[in-house]
């Protein structure tokens, strides 16, 4: 399982790589791969503020549909358009290609208070 060590990861199986005040999301290989083939992904508009827990998205695959939690305060400023035509990236590319949003922080202090190192995740999903 792929597991790279330079992203944070949420007990709801997203991972998420900070640069400065930008956060790109999507959901780990482990998600991907219990989800199945990936149909479809849905995000909020860009734009949108929201909190900590907030539901971004969704996720539907052919066994299920999972909803996608926000892990901290911020704002959608991008989302991969690409998956609109190519949900199957999500699957093939869980870490690049299939990212799913990009996020505007609205604050840095304690930012990955709560989020699990590759080591964390590691043992989570054992």
């Amino acid at each position: 399982m792929n597991i790279p060590s330079n992203l944070f990861y949420t007990r709801d199986h997203e991972w998420i790589r900070i640069e400065g005040d930008i956060a790109w999301l999507g959901i780990t290989e482990f998600a991907q791969d219990e989800l199945g083939e990936i149909v479809f992904v849905e995000v909020n508009e860009m734009n949108t503020p929201l909190q900590k827990d907030d539901v971004f998205g969704s996720v539907e695959a052919v066994k299920a549909v999972s909803d996608l939690f926000m892990p901290f305060e911020g704002e959608i400023i991008a989302k991969n358009e690409d998956l609109e035509e190519n949900p199957q990236f999500v699957n093939e590319d869980p870490y690049g290609k299939g990212w799913m949003i990009q996020i505007k922080l609205t604050q840095r202090e304690n930012i990955t208070e709560g989020l699990m190192d590759a080591q964390a995740y590691a043992t989570l999903i054992q």
